[in-house]
């Protein structure tokens, strides 16, 4: 359908809008560039909408606007983020880019282009397409914040897609890219990000949290006034120029801190942070310098807290982030976090890397992008992981939380919160970490397993006859350490399947049967593998013997669909047994008995009716009920959100669900009984098991019990609070108090 006249004339409002806020291509030559790739994004996308319904032309000037005016990027971004969608939504290619505008924009173009192809069913499209991305980002930065931009704008516009893909990009958007816009720098778009997933996926939560906020703005604005006035008088007489606001935290950060810490809305005190952004005066000092008097001048009228002050001044974040953070006493006996930051810094602060290059030479800020990208580069170099492992791989490296620790010679290395020994054994050296025994830290022999802390100078001690254990894989937490290990044992499993491999078709020769892939199927239903190379390894470790194989060959199994239902004598029950039919554009509408006849209930989060849940369909057509605050469902929600559907779970109170409770409290005689009491008694719920440890006069609880829905669960948790001697009373993954 052609563009109406108002939707011609608003594109080309659009566009005019874009070119002013470029700020960095006011030459001609640059608008003249960014005039053709408009035109030629124009005729490309041509007459193709949106799911909303407005011309697809939008989207690429959006993009191109963020990319200007949000991230301050230039000409070539520019013209890239407008044609980033031409080769993979038309029928122009790389070779066409290329002609009309250059091999650089063609390459950044080529490097925002989603994956095409068909993938192995247990990968991850989305995976690939990340994979891609940051193989492009290790050679131009820009493609990954061009990127970004997309992201941004399609989830601005969100609302036009159906709940189950509202569900996908939201949960990606939340696995992915807002940890990756943290890791940039760029901390107003990964809070816009993380705000806008959060409310498609929990929409009364975020509801209710942002209503809370507007409800206490107005006192929360009083006493930002009453803390800052004195602060701006000090500043003023000193002679700055400064700016001075009190920010809330976002919707995500409030709820994250709430899920956390088991508290309310109210009962969080730190809903603000007070920023101070001055302008450094030439006869003072180096910025440095001068951010510490500031400091000073804030502390000689409030009360710091020494345990909280935070130097990114001396010390930058991996990601370039410099400023002073200290936690004062203000009034009213409330502790308030004061941020101190120059101009510059608060640029960079909002701007990220980019604003980096406004700056090169000003710091070495380049050189830590650069050791960044190495990490990422040595993840995605690891021939051996799959698409979900790579994607928990790249998660490590986008954490911004870091400890700097001396190796023995003084040279300091930059290691994730979390980091042991080992993931500083494989950070020396891959070999080092393959034949490592212990670590001396700060001269003292501990164990490879031991966490480290900033400013400890660690040793490791090898030994060639050392080497790997499995589970060192749970005790490292860098990508690096990981590949390390999995690769040395991909090797050994390696050599048992073309050990295995031999055993099979020697045994398959003397049997004089055909290799096919009808025999594979029966092989894999009655061994329980999954691929060939399960059998093989099998085969070569010992675990599957050529017997095992002989007796599949004389067995001719029953059908297939036996193996995955649990058949009834009752005919009606097995027309019950079986993979439902549903559109996965829709909510799905499911009642207790549904979940209990054609539905997986997921082990990692054992939700119950009343939680708000989704739906993951796998391979076998097979539906698993996940809560939606589950790490395995955002996860899942990331790499195979075309398998994801959006659930309504409604209780009839005709089945009781597995639901784990934890219990914290004093010691004292008959706390067990006085709980079990409340629980067969007061509510008549089932226990299936009870665990008590007590330790120094207190004790941990841990009861697995059924119930019939989150309703009764939580009237439980609340009848066992008011126990005598209980402190804390939670279900197991969650942490809602």
């Amino acid at each position: 359908m052609d563009f109406s006249k108002e939707e011609v004339s608003k594109i080309n409002e659009k566009f005019e809008e874009l070119k002013q806020k470029a700020v960095k291509s006011r030459k001609k030559e640059s608008i003249d560039l960014i005039n053709q790739a408009f035109d030629f994004a124009y005729k490309a996308h041509y007459p193709v909408r949106r799911k909303s319904g407005e011309p697809y032309i939008f989207h690429p000037i959006a993009v191109a606007e963020i990319v200007a005016s949000e991230i301050m990027l230039g000409t070539t971004s520019i013209i890239t983020a407008l044609l980033h969608d031409v080769v993979e939504d038309t029928d122009y290619t790389k070779a066409d880019i290329k002609q009309f505008f250059g091999e650089k924009v063609a390459i950044m173009v080529e490097g925002l282009t989603k994956m095409s192809g068909v993938f192995d069913h247990r990968s991850s499209l989305q995976a690939e397409n990340f994979r891609k991305i940051l193989l492009s980002m290790a050679d131009d930065v820009r493609v990954i914040l061009i990127k970004l931009a997309d992201r941004l704008h399609n989830m601005r516009t969100l609302e036009s897609m159906p709940d189950n893909k509202q569900l996908k990009i939201a949960g990606e958007t939340l696995f992915l890219y807002a940890p990756l816009a943290h890791r940039l720098g760029l901390y107003r778009m990964k809070t816009e990000l993380e705000d806008i997933s959060f409310r498609y996926r929990h929409p009364e939560d975020y509801e209710r949290i942002s209503q809370k906020l507007r409800d206490s703005d107005e006192k929360r604005t009083n006493f930002i006034n009453k803390f800052s006035l004195p602060i701006a008088a000090r500043m003023t007489d000193a002679g700055y120029d400064f700016d001075i606001s009190g920010r809330p935290k976002s919707v995500y950060s409030i709820w994250q801190k709430m899920q956390k810490k088991g508290v309310t809305f109210e009962q969080i005190y730190d809903l603000f942070a007070i920023r101070l952004i001055f302008t450094p005066k030439e006869d003072s000092g180096d910025e440095k310098e001068q951010c510490y008097k500031v400091y000073s001048l804030i502390t000689d009228i409030y009360r710091p807290r020494p345990d909280r002050l935070r130097d990114w001044v001396n010390t930058p974040k991996a990601n370039g982030y410099e400023a002073l953070h200290s936690t004062v006493m203000g009034p009213n006996g409330r502790w308030v976090e004061v941020q101190i930051r120059t101009r510059r810094m608060n640029e960079i602060a909002e701007r990220g890397f980019a604003a980096h290059w406004k700056y090169k030479g000003h710091h070495d800020q380049e050189s830590e992008l650069d050791r960044w990208l190495e990490k990422i580069q040595e993840t995605l170099e690891s021939p051996d992981a799959d698409a979900l492992e790579f994607l928990d791989d790249v998660k490590l490296n986008l954490y911004t939380s870091e400890i700097m620790v001396f190796t023995p010679k003084g040279d300091l290395k930059n290691l994730p919160q979390g980091a042991t020994a080992l993931d500083f054994a494989y950070e020396i050296h891959t070999e080092v970490g393959n034949q490592a025994l212990y670590a001396e830290i700060n001269h003292k022999s501990m164990p490879l397993t031991t966490k480290l802390k900033s400013g400890d100078q660690v040793r490791i001690i090898t030994s060639s006859k050392a080497q790997p254990k499995n589970e060192w894989l749970n005790m490292v937490a860098t990508a690096k350490a990981k590949n390390g290990i999995r690769t040395y044992f991909n090797k050994i499993r390696n050599n048992k399947i073309e050990a295995g491999k031999e055993i099979y078709l020697e045994l398959l020769q003397k049997q004089n049967i055909k290799i096919s892939e009808r025999l594979f199927m029966r092989l894999r239903d009655r061994l329980n593998i999954r691929k060939k190379d399960d059998l093989f390894y099998g085969l070569g470790n010992g675990s599957i013997s050529p017997s095992d194989i002989r007796k599949v060959l004389r067995f001719r199994g029953a059908p297939r669909w036996m193996r995955f239902w649990s058949l009834k004598s009752d005919p009606k029950a097995e027309m019950e047994d079986k993979v439902i039919e549903f559109d996965k554009k829709k909510t799905l509408n499911i009642s207790d008995e549904d979940v209990q006849r054609h539905f997986h209930i997921a082990d990692c989060c054992n939700p119950i009716p009343g939680d708000t849940v989704i739906g993951y369909q796998d391979d076998e057509g097979i539906v698993h009920i996940h809560k939606s605050t589950c790490p395995q469902a955002v996860k899942l929600s990331s790499s195979f959100g075309d398998r994801i559907v959006k659930v309504k779970w409604t209780s009839h109170k005709a089945m009781a669900f597995l639901a784990n409770i934890r219990l914290e409290g004093i010691d004292q005689p008959g706390i067990v009984h006085d709980v079990t009491g409340v629980i067969s008694k007061e509510l008549r719920a089932n226990i299936r098991t009870i665990h008590f440890e007590t330790h120094q006069n207190t004790f941990n609880g841990w009861i697995e019990l059924y119930v019939y829905d989150r309703k009764d669960l939580r009237r439980l948790i609340q009848n066992l609070k008011s126990l005598k001697g209980i402190n804390r009373v939670f279900r197991e993954h969650e942490s809602t108090r």
